[in-house]
């Protein structure tokens, strides 16, 4: 059972974003990663959307349909402050935070900003909750920067488990928003700041201190390529020992790769959150 998405343009402080929002009911909010944007999200907005949730995803600067000029938000602290800026801007006092990848980190850091605001997190196949290696940053920073057509379709191999289902369709739509004007620079901005500020932003050590394991999630494709499931295992440490599930014939996107089981794991905590919340 789902509940249809509807979707549209948000002024958020000096720029704008794109909000794709379902249902009603205790918000969540939903945060994607490097080079993706709020489409990720969709199928699982409306499946949370109809089990009583006021689901919402929203572009982060730089990305999808979101502001993409030179003053942007384009660093994991003024991202998080972004979040928040779009929480203010929907009227929404206190919500749950479940992010992706960079925006596991994004999420992670609000949270830290914010406490008051976040009853607690989902972070999946999270990347910058703890510390990355230089060789990893740089790769990343490569991969996002890419704008030749031809290298679109090895970029979503990179996060699908079952790669049969890549359409020219899929690949003409990704490289066609993610080379937009704007985009590419954009990007260049995300990819130096991970190769060169990335590292003064981790939060593991302050997040631990705030939250206990219990208003904490990791979640992890079990054939994670993008973010290893040994990175995972270094989150939970790292957290407190906090639950860490890990998704069977899943990459890096098991929220669209195995729904059933993403949500299984996912909406118990976020039922608890929201009632902990109230």
């Amino acid at each position: 059972m789902t509940t249809p998405s509807i979707c549209y343009q948000l002024a958020v402080g000096n720029g704008f974003t794109r909000i794709i929002e379902a249902g009603t009911g205790p918000a969540v909010l939903f945060i994607h990663g490097l080079g993706a944007r709020a489409d990720r999200w969709r199928t699982t907005v409306e499946r949370i959307g109809a089990l009583g949730f006021r689901a919402i995803a929203c572009d982060l600067p730089g990305h999808g349909f979101a502001s993409k000029e030179e003053t942007a938000p384009s660093t994991v602290p003024a991202i998080a402050d972004f979040i928040l800026q779009v929480m203010d801007t929907l009227d929404i006092q206190s919500a749950p935070l479940v992010g992706t990848s960079l925006g596991a980190h994004i999420a992670a850091y609000a949270a830290c900003t914010a406490p008051g605001r976040v009853p607690g997190l989902v972070l999946v196949g999270a990347l910058g909750v703890v510390p990355i290696s230089q060789d990893v940053a740089e790769t990343i920073s490569r991969n996002v920067r890419v704008q030749d057509k031809n290298l679109f379709g090895n970029k979503l191999k990179f996060v699908l488990y079952d790669t049969s289902g890549i359409t020219p369709a899929m690949i003409e739509e990704e490289w066609r928003i993610n080379t937009f004007p704007g985009a590419g620079a954009a990007f260049g901005r995300l990819g130096d700041y991970l190769v060169n500020g990335i590292s003064a932003d981790y939060v593991a050590e302050r997040l631990s201190a705030l939250y206990p394991p219990e208003k904490m999630l990791l979640v992890w494709g079990r054939q994670d390529k993008a973010v290893p499931p040994e990175v995972g295992e270094a989150c939970r440490t790292a957290l407190g020992n906090p639950e860490l599930v890990f998704i069977d014939k899943s990459n890096h996107v098991p929220y669209l790769e195995q729904p059933e089981a993403f949500d299984a794991v996912v909406v118990p905590l976020l039922q608890r959150l929201v009632v902990s919340a109230a």
